[in-house]
């Protein structure tokens, strides 16, 4: 069972466990006359709700603190941003990565909070407005990224902030949607983030419009961006390796890019691992 705690604002307990009666912190059950049992709950991070103006939504973050969190009270934390981040899609599997990374041992990342993104609409939020029938056919709620992303910039990040020791060091997770917004937002407002992950873009959207008329807007700082595509048939592939060749032709020291193919992975379990490998790759202590 695990139960996420909130020490900053609100709001009410999630218990993830075949129960759904909420239990104190701690407690002693007698099951048997030969067994004492007491249980204490496991806490990951925290559960935090607020209203979005730009979206006019409560929206929903699940965070990660590390494990000296709040040991050094002057200490400030780079952060990652994980679309898709409920507790039932991602925020769960990347939390363990991130915490995994950073033991002694391993080295491979520094202590990070992780902001998970819960999803109220993805299919609205990841995509940006097409002119292909099929794709409005398919997906009736697209065209909203630019709302979703404007929240990002005044409120998400702003919040963030305002309520953790975080430093302006930024990473953003996407993958299939999400890895399509993480490219709008790469191409059209780069300064939101340090590093970008991005796996399985679906840049097929809107007959890869973003791929074939967007020009990147100019980079004030450095930007790493880690690339990852699985066997996920022709057009996803051949999407992600033309995004590969477009930003290979940036200055690398205006752009860093790694891309892997890992062809042992297909579109539904490629994401950990390829998060796994941007962490080697340019994060590692």
């Amino acid at each position: 069972m695990v139960i996420f705690r909130f020490p900053l604002l609100l709001i009410s307990f999630l218990v993830f466990g075949i129960s759904c009666q909420q239990v104190d912190s701690a407690y002693t059950t007698e099951k048997s006359s030969k067994y004492k049992i007491t249980k204490e709950d496991l806490v990951l991070g925290e559960t935090v709700s607020f209203h979005s103006d730009v979206l006019d939504e409560e929206r929903t973050l699940n965070i990660y603190l590390p494990a000296d969190y709040g040991v050094d009270p002057l200490k400030k934390y780079n952060t990652i941003y994980l679309l898709d981040g409920s507790k039932d899609e991602d925020f769960i599997h990347i939390a363990g990565l991130a915490q995994f990374a950073n033991f002694p041992w391993a080295q491979i990342l520094e202590p990070t909070i992780i902001v998970g993104i819960a999803n109220v609409d993805r299919k609205r939020d990841f995509t940006y407005p097409s002119k292909n029938e099929k794709d409005n056919t398919d997906l009736p709620t697209s065209g909203g990224s630019e709302n979703f992303i404007n929240f990002i910039e005044k409120e998400l990040q702003p919040f963030i902030s305002d309520n953790y020791p975080a430093n302006n060091n930024r990473t953003i997770i996407g993958q299939s949607l999400g890895g399509l917004l993480s490219v709008e937002i790469l191409y059209k407002r780069p300064s939101l983030f340090t590093n970008y992950i991005i796996v399985s873009p679906s840049l097929w959207w809107d007959d890869q419009s973003l791929l074939s008329s967007m020009v990147m807007s100019p980079l004030e700082a450095q930007k790493t961006v880690y690339l990852a595509v699985g066997k996920e048939g022709k057009e996803m592939e051949s999407v992600a390796k033309q995004l590969n060749e477009k930003l290979k032709a940036i200055n690398e020291d205006e752009l860093r890019i790694h891309f892997d193919y890992l062809e042992d992975m297909n579109h539904g379990n490629i994401l950990h691992l390829a998060v796994y490998r941007a962490f080697e790759r340019f994060f590692s202590c």
